[in-house]
């Protein structure tokens, strides 16, 4: 079959296509989505499923496949998972209305109603509960970067703007499903999605969020900048054209200054695995060691918590003060946990019937979340000794009483997830509804007295009266006892003949049945008039709904960090806006854990930085617990300022503003970077970027290239972080010879990671203590990870060779006693002199000279000359 001869289904599936782009197009067939040609070879292959083929198209058979309309949420979780975008092709007319408007032959009219994205999930099915799905737009405007951001299952919307540097960072912070940027920009993130950039204009922005919002003017929200609205208006236009011009929730959206929380740069972040591990696993990663939420909506805040910690010392007391509260409090604790377990995901629930998506049961829970917040609130507000946090929060809890009795009378106690068999408004609800169902059940019970006036009438025992979706009611009796029904003067009208069973109609049946059907069909529609009047009363409640929800959330936060305090033995960080950081008996909350699970304990370890001795040079042996005890620190920090408490047995905090982790580095080979080259880099924007607020951990710093290359770049480093950036810093190495440093660096001091060798044996102690490491052990670390004798006792002989060299030579850092200090070195560096006399003769075009150009030209060069 030709590209022109097609038959009239393909031309329309086509015309879809090329709707749909680089979207998988999944066309309504039935019960089925159906999907063809290249669509159907990619999602066969990703869903395991049969790749089968229907007709021809340029003489080529059709490949095809498909998946049933019932079960196609479970597919497309797979689908996104696996990087997929989606569109739907819904049936958008009745088979009925098509034969009026074309004929018997006429085609059932399709349209997409939806793109389904990994930014833009609503379903239950496809949303992890506990991790938000954020979609983020991200545009340039006047050299700075707007960022639009949204989590559309809840509607929560924050716009910021960044430094083009910055951008890297910020975009790591968010952590988004999918992102969207205009198309042409050259410094798109990579992942970015391009969109027509007539979409991130500001004033389109403006115009967009006052629709939505319904305002004559932002300035009720928030003030914001052009780039942030440029953002914004990208974002909603995106989430237009996925829902085919309807739009999810959207709360009003809030302005985030970059200021307000601690920064931390992307390499950070993978450093210290805040939500993921390196392998991109939740297990194992610090918000799993932390996280006793008992709802998903406080689990997904937790992760929000964590990865934008606090700067401002007020609102980091003010969530202090409520973990506090509830950990004092063990009991009033267990009983508002236990209640919170029972919450529905109010949020999501919310977001699924804003956007249209809505079942029965997502009133349902909004019913249920909303009534169990007033027993909340009920229960709470009596209490005198209440914090202040938690008493501005209180009156989010309430207010929802209309809606409560409105929705408690109109819905059945568990109301269905699918709303087209009815059954979810309550009896009692509508006087109408309730005769329609009396009618509907009166014939019920007429065809149940029917079919035992049938047995007795024919003799047929085995006479029953059946139901399907083709034929609705009738009588099936064995085929070798239908000859008595098939007479015509039976009362009996013969519909079906089947292997071993005859079926039949009767005129009293099909009475009874159409007192069914038409009660039914009136109920129905009635119990979807008043769906639509329960869905309307919700979204004008949305706002409040939404602040209902975020509160239940933040008193989940702070009873799973209370909890959680409780069950370590974790203490109250005390936060100043000094520059000391003093731990003491800190542990790592992930390898505590993991090795509590294995039945071993946790050396703990203290940490004191103050200005006066600001940078922790630390070496010991590898396995020692270097890095270990520089990401506790890190962790410790975060968590304080992220507003809960700390596995310290006490702990004093100078406001941090900036965190950096240079800890395990690894090659990205995908920027072609190597190792070492990632090292550098990371290296490089700590020291373009780190204040004396800041807190850093470099670990190994220099180890990826030549044992002189390397010592030179660790110790320049080292001076410069404490001399001219001024940091907090822990820094680990295995260079000895960095221990001269504390010579000349008076904020400097030497530690190391105890270790013994016990009869031949190493033991590592995990201890962090004072003074410069006495050896590196090396080889004993070799024997203990299973290096083959012979090996190491061959290393054993080049370390004696090497270090009889060392001692008469003065090894590596002979010499550098003599250097002066980094500060006078970088005042006295600058570029190398310009040669003057070079430069001119690199302009000259000396086939375009004259004769007289010449002349002159050697001229002015003896001039220069001289």
């Amino acid at each position: 079959m030709s590209g022109s001869s097609a038959s009239p289904m393909m031309v329309q599936y086509l015309a879809l296509k090329e709707q749909a782009g680089d979207c998988l197009l999944f066309y309504r067939m039935g019960d089925f989505f159906e999907l063809f040609f290249d669509d159907a070879r990619l999602a066969a292959q990703v869903l395991d499923i049969a790749l089968t083929s229907r007709g021809e198209h340029m003489g080529l058979p059709i490949p095809m496949c498909g998946v049933p309309v019932h079960s196609a949420e479970g597919y497309l979780a797979r689908l996104i998972k696996a990087g997929c975008r989606v569109a739907i092709a819904e049936q958008v007319e009745t088979p009925e209305e098509a034969r009026r408007r074309g004929g018997s032959k006429a085609l059932v009219a399709r349209d997409i109603v939806r793109f389904v994205t990994a930014g833009t999930l609503t379903e239950e099915a496809l949303l992890e509960p506990r991790r938000a799905n954020v979609l983020a737009a991200v545009c340039e405007v006047r050299g700075q970067c707007g960022i639009a951001a949204c989590d559309i299952s809840t509607g929560r919307m924050e716009l910021e703007e960044c430094a083009l540097d910055r951008l890297g960072a910020a975009l790591a912070r968010l952590g988004a499903s999918e992102l969207v940027a205009p198309e042409g920009w050259d410094l798109a993130p990579p992942a970015a999605m391009p969109r027509p950039a007539r979409e991130f204009g500001s004033d389109q922005g403006e115009a967009r969020l006052k629709a939505v919002h319904g305002v004559a003017t932002l300035d009720g929200f928030g003030m914001f900048s052009r780039a942030m609205l440029a953002a914004a208006g990208g974002l909603i236009a995106y989430l237009d054209h996925v829902g085919r011009g309807k739009l999810p929730l959207l709360l009003p959206p809030v302005a985030r200054s970059g200021d307000a929380h601690l920064a931390m740069d992307e390499a950070t972040r993978a450093s210290l695995e805040i939500l993921v591990t390196s392998q991109g696993s939740r297990k194992g990663s610090l918000v799993d060691a932390v996280d006793r939420c008992v709802t998903g909506a406080g689990a997904r805040l937790l992760a929000e918590d964590l990865s934008a910690p606090l700067t401002d010392l007020t609102l980091i007391e003010a969530r202090l003060e409520l973990v506090q509260w509830l950990h004092d409090d063990p009991l009033l604790r267990a009983d508002l946990r236990t209640v919170l377990r029972a919450l529905p995901d109010l949020g999501r629930a919310l977001g699924r019937v804003v956007a249209g998506r809505g079942s029965p049961r997502d009133l349902g829970q909004l019913r249920d979340g909303l009534t169990e917040a007033r027993r909340i609130h009920d229960f709470l507000l009596p209490r005198t000794d209440l914090p202040e946090l938690l008493r501005a929060l209180l009156p989010s809890l309430a207010g929802h009483g209309a809606l409560c009795d409105h929705f408690a009378r109109a819905l059945v106690p568990s109301p269905p997830t699918e709303r087209g068999q009815g059954g979810y408004i309550a009896e009692g609800y509508d006087a109408a509804l309730d005769e329609l169902r009396r009618i509907s059940g009166d014939a019920r019970r007429a065809i149940a007295a029917l079919e035992t006036k049938y047995r007795d009438q024919t003799g047929i025992a085995a006479l029953k009266i059946r139901h399907n979706g083709v034929l609705g009611y009738f009588i099936e009796v064995p085929a070798g006892r239908a000859d008595a029904l098939m007479a015509p003067d039976s009362g009996f009208t013969h519909r079906q003949t089947m292997a071993g069973a005859v079926r039949f109609n009767a005129v009293a049946l099909h009475e009874e049945a159409s007192r069914i059907a038409q009660a039914g069909g009136h109920a129905l529609a009635a119990e979807e008039a008043h769906f639509e009047q329960l869905v309307a009363e919700a979204i004008a409640a949305r706002h409040a709904i939404a602040a209902t929800a975020q509160a239940l959330a933040r008193i989940d936060v702070a009873a799973g960090q209370a909890e959680r305090a409780a069950e370590g033995g974790w203490t109250r960080p005390a936060i100043s806006t000094g520059l000391a950081l003093e731990i003491e008996q800190g542990r790592h909350p992930v390898v505590e854990a993991a090795l509590a699970a294995k039945g071993e304990r946790f050396v703990a370890n203290d940490c004191r930085l103050a200005s006066h001795d600001r940078l922790w040079l630390i070496g010991g042996p590898n396995m020692g617990g270097k890095s270990t005890f520089l990401r506790q620190n890190a962790l410790i920090v975060l968590l304080a300022q992220a507003g809960g408490f700390v596995p310290a047995a006490r702990a004093r905090i100078g406001l941090v503003d900036r965190l950096f982790s240079r800890v395990g580095a690894s090659d990205n080979l995908a920027r072609g970077r190597s190792t070492f080259m990632v090292e550098m880099v990371e290296t490089a924007a700590i020291l373009a970027q780190a204040s004396e607020r800041s807190f850093v951990i470099l670990d190994e710093v220099g180890r990826g290239t030549s044992t002189y290359d390397g010592l030179a770049l660790a110790w320049a480093v080292v001076e410069a972080v404490h001399g001219v950036n001024r940091s907090r810093c822990l820094f680990a190495t295995h260079y000895h010879e960095l221990a001269r440093l504390a010579d000349s660096c008076e904020a400097l001091s030497l530690h190391h990671v105890r270790a013994r060798e016990w009869k031949g044996e190493l033991v590592l102690l995990h201890e962090v203590a004072q003074g410069p490491a006495d050896r590196s052990y090396g080889l004993a670390v070799a024997k203990l990870a299973g290096v083959p004798a012979p090996v190491v006792a061959r290393a054993k002989a080049v370390l004696d060779k090497l270090e009889k060299g060392r001692a008469e030579t003065g090894g590596l850092a002979a010499g550098l006693g003599d250097l002066p200090l980094f500060a006078a070195t970088a005042a006295a560096a600058s570029e190398p002199e310009v040669d003057a006399l070079r430069a001119r003769l690199a302009e000259v075009d000396v086939d375009a000279l004259s004769p007289r150009d010449a002349l002159e030209l050697v001229y002015a060069l003896k001039h220069l000359a001289e």
